[in-house]
Formats: C-alpha cells, sequence, structure tokens
C-alpha cells in the first residue's frame, strides 16, 4: 500500500441521513485524482473523515495503511488546504506559517521556500485578515507544503485565484505529481480539473456514480463537464 490513500466501504450518517452509501476509491503515488460532485454529494465529508475532522459510521479512510491520526508527525506526511487558512486575522503571514513549522520541528529556512514556491513572499508581513482570496487560499497551499509532505490533499484549491493563479496552479500541482507526490483535489472547475487530472472519481447523492483513468471515464465524452453533468443530472432525477 506503498503511498495510496484507500478509501474502503465508506459510510456516514447523521441521524437517519445517509450522506455516504459504500464509498470506495484510491489515489496513488505519483498522479492527481480529482474528486468531483455537486454541493452536497459527500465529498468534504469523506475529505474530512480522511483528514480525522470526523469519524465514519463505518468503512475506512487510511493514508498509507494508516489512519491521519495514528501518524506521529502529520504535518511532514500530509499536506491539506481546506476550510480556510485557519489563523486569526491579526496574525501576519509569516507568524502563521512560523507557528505550523515550530509544531513540527521544521526549520524556519522552509517558510521562505514555500512562500516563493506559492508566490507570496512579498506578503510575508501582511495580516491574514487583509489577504485577499486568492492570497488566503496560496497561504493555504503554502502551509500545506511545510513538512514536504508526500501527500497533498485540497479542497477547491483555485476557489478565488485570478486568471495567473489558476494557471499557476496548473502547473505547480503537475510538478507536484510528478516529483511523486499523492495528490487528491476537489474542485467545481471541471476544464481545468481535465487539464491537470490522471483519475476521477465522481459521486453524487453520496454514491460513487463513476471512477477511473480520465481517458477511461471520458471515452466517447467531449469533455469532463459533459461527463459530470450527464451522471449527476441523470442521477438527480
Amino acid at each position: 500500500m506503498e503511498q495510496t490513500i484507500t478509501i474502503e466501504k465508506l459510510c456516514k450518517n447523521y441521524g437517519k441521513k445517509e450522506i455516504l452509501k459504500d464509498v470506495s476509491f484510491t489515489a496513488e503515488k505519483g498522479r492527481i485524482t480529482a474528486f468531483l460532485g455537486p454541493n452536497g454529494a459527500g465529498k468534504s465529508t469523506t475529505m474530512r473523515i480522511l483528514l480525522g475532522l470526523d469519524r465514519p459510521t463505518s468503512g475506512t479512510a487510511l493514508i498509507e495503511g494508516k489512519n491521519y491520526s495514528s501518524w506521529k508527525d502529520p504535518v511532514r506526511k500530509v499536506g491539506a488546504s481546506f476550510d480556510g487558512v485557519g489563523s486569526p486575522n491579526d496574525r501576519s503571514v509569516y507568524q502563521h506559517l512560523r507557528i505550523i513549522s515550530m509544531s513540527a520541528g521544521i526549520d524556519k529556512r522552509r517558510i521562505d521556500e514555500v512562500m516563493e514556491l506559492t508566490g507570496i513572499t512579498h506578503k510575508r508581513r501582511s495580516k491574514v485578515g487583509n489577504l485577499s482570496l486568492g492570497e488566503g487560499q496560496r497561504l493555504g497551499i503554502a502551509a500545506a507544503l511545510i513538512g514536504d509532505p508526500d501527500f497533498l490533499v485540497f479542497d477547491e484549491p483555485t476557489n478565488g485565484l485570478d486568471p495567473s493563479g489558476i494557471r499557476w496552479f496548473r502547473e505547480f500541482i503537475k510538478d507536484q505529481a510528478k516529483k511523486g507526490k499523492t495528490v487528491l483535489l476537489s474542485s467545481h472547475m471541471l476544464s481545468e480539473v481535465e487539464a491537470v487530472t490522471n483519475d476521477v472519481v465522481i459521486i453524487n447523492h453520496g454514491r460513487i456514480v463513476s471512477q477511473g483513468t480520465l481517458d477511461n471515464v471520458m471515452k466517447d465524452i467531449s469533455s469532463l463537464e459533459d461527463l459530470f453533468f450527464s451522471l449527476t443530472e441523470e442521477e438527480g432525477r
């Protein structure tokens, strides 16, 4: 199970409501796996369970065969950008990254590296609360990279990015996969996903409705957007 995210028979109920229904898929080393679905389909719940922020009713969500909470230094194993920056508004960009690096025993020189990589070096003294939405996204990505982790998990990473930022992310994420990272990302920007992903998992109403390599799931379909809507709209009828 080398450097693989494995979701197996994952179920989640809130009271009598089924949020996830036997969800199973994998994300593998050196590949970008796109986890797609409409709002409320179960994407965020799955990713929250994977990152130890919620518990499943049954099933497992494992990172290299372990629960997220089982890793001694999770920052060095998994980098996640999820649910915003997660910092007080009056903290500076540098202070936010320094706290993360100190908590994991990571040399502060790594802060300059991730700020340069994400294009926010000029914002090092800026308060988190004064960042634009796109700058906040870049800071979240920088925080995810602090530990140079093997796994990257991103929820809507291009939200708020301008066209140049989207182009930057496209090249950045492909480069991370080429370096051997395991990348799992969720996004509503289907054209951008199509440009970078290797594998696709589509969820609707808590169930996986399609998964496979990009070429296989798009066989005889002109675009990922067409596939997405054909599956999710048909399921919704």
